[in-house]
């Protein structure tokens, strides 16, 4: 099965899991990165973060699925970061923590092949400048 596919399926079955994974993203976001936290502080109702996660998801796929425009979405997003401090190798960690999240979700589920598909996309992204 090629990345693509495996990389949608992780999608899809954590979304069976979990209807809004957001929270648990964020949650380990901030575990790893508790300095991140305050940078929210105005995000009274989730929408920025619910945004951002979205935003995210779709530029996952989107470099899964080869689509450019993702490229340069991120690559904005990286630049723009880094306007509320967040240093250029700090702005991968919200697409790890996504990762994460989908492996928890799936436990026993998640395979050998999924974590190295999801290591291939990780590393597609962390060299997007």
């Amino acid at each position: 099965m090629p990345d693509t596919d495996i990389i949608l399926s992780t999608f899809e079955r954590a979304a069976d899991a979990c209807a809004d994974p957001a929270p648990l993203i964020y949650d380990r976001l901030f575990a790893r990165r508790p300095d991140f936290r305050p940078l929210f502080d105005m995000d009274t109702d989730g929408g920025v973060r619910g945004s951002m996660v979205q935003t995210c998801l779709e530029a996952l796929l989107g470099v899964a699925e080869g689509a450019g425009s993702q490229r340069v979405i991120i690559s904005a997003a990286r630049f723009s970061h880094g306007g509320y401090g967040v240093e250029e190798g700090e702005f991968d960690l919200m697409f790890a923590s996504i990762r994460d999240v989908f492996r928890d979700l799936l436990g026993s589920g998640w395979s050998a092949r999924e974590e190295e598909a999801w290591a291939n996309l990780l590393n597609r992204i962390a060299a997007i400048p």
